[in-house]
């Protein structure tokens, strides 16, 4: 356990991947969404219809991507809106985003990922998508693509039980997130994997059992997201259907649970993303009345006011940040 907040949090309670990114990059790296078209094995019959209970990519995407297919112009229209709000930024990176972007033939990877490679304006990628689609060609190929950019590998893990896995129709069990953060991380990738807090059937034991799970993975940075029941989805449908069916966090108890979370996980794991904001038009439930910006602050009052801090709980060997 660790006694004392790392000198390395930079004056935080938590390990922030902004700060991180200032350290070695010199500045914010800012991610452009991109839609390449891709779809999922959860949508297109090999495993189901319909996605997970939870999914619907248009409360996370820009509505530029709606409106432009070619991967060249969207990235010139994220550019144009990141530079004004972001001002700062030191590098852009071409955020691959939208359902599952590894789940293609190596040669559309190819042309998808080289169409952003080649923009001026982009110094990498980061490629989001499921533990299930990552077969080692194209595990070789990201791990190729990293020797001369920037390669983030974003793995969708959601929640680290099986029974919660199978509740949310996700089609894969923790073994295979597992299994591919370790042939991930053998390629020397940069690995952040996603996690879902709030999902049908996760109690807080079982998430605790996840938190030691997550501990144990090779992860660089971990991304947080609250459940959100969005339009369109098999979650909204049984909400609406019978609002007491689902148990949904509050604001409160959500940041107790990601705290929970973050002090059983090494220090040296970056915390890239704190919750999540979709647009009302596509929310049901909960509205918090949260913007994105206002995360990262009421989470470090919650960890003061709990005298916690990341890595507090931390049992395992110290490891190396990079």
């Amino acid at each position: 356990m660790s006694a004392a907040i790392p000198e390395a949090f930079h004056g935080r309670r938590y390990n922030a991947y902004n700060d991180w990114a200032k350290k070695h990059y010199g500045g914010r790296l800012q991610k452009i969404s991109v839609d390449a078209g891709f779809t999922c094995p959860n949508r297109d019959g090999t495993l189901g219809f319909g996605g997970c209970s939870f999914c619907n990519n248009e409360g996370f995407s820009p509505s530029y991507l709606r409106e432009q297919r070619n991967i060249a112009e969207q990235i010139d229209t994220g550019v144009e809106f990141a530079r004004r709000r972001y001002p700062r930024s030191k590098a852009f990176l071409a955020y691959f985003q939208s359902y599952s972007n590894t789940y293609a033939a190596l040669e559309k990877l190819r042309e998808a990922y080289g169409a952003a490679i080649d923009h001026p304006d982009i110094a990498g990628l980061v490629v989001g998508t499921r533990p299930d689609c990552l077969p080692d060609e194209t595990l070789d190929y990201l791990a190729d693509l990293s020797k001369r950019v920037f390669v983030e590998l974003e793995i969708g893990i959601e929640s680290c039980d099986d029974a919660v896995l199978k509740e949310c129709l996700r089609g894969h069990d923790f073994s295979c997130t597992r299994d591919a953060f370790a042939r991930a991380a053998q390629r020397g990738l940069f690995l952040t994997g996603h996690l879902l807090i709030g999902l049908p059937l996760e109690t807080h034991e079982s998430l605790m059992r996840g938190a030691e799970a997550l501990a144990a993975l090779p992860i660089d940075a971990l991304k947080f997201h609250q459940l959100q029941i969005m339009r369109g989805t098999r979650l909204a449908e049984r909400y609406l259907a019978d609002p007491e069916n689902l148990s949904l966090l509050d604001l409160n108890s959500y940041f107790d649970s990601v705290i929970d979370v973050v002090e059983r996980l090494p220090p040296s794991m970056k915390i890239q993303r704190l919750g999540s904001e979709v647009p009302p038009r596509v929310l049901v439930s909960p509205d918090w009345g949260m913007r994105l910006d206002k995360f990262a602050p009421m989470f470090e009052e919650r960890l003061r006011a709990r005298n916690a801090w990341q890595g507090r709980c931390f049992r395992g060997q110290k490891t190396e940040d990079r």
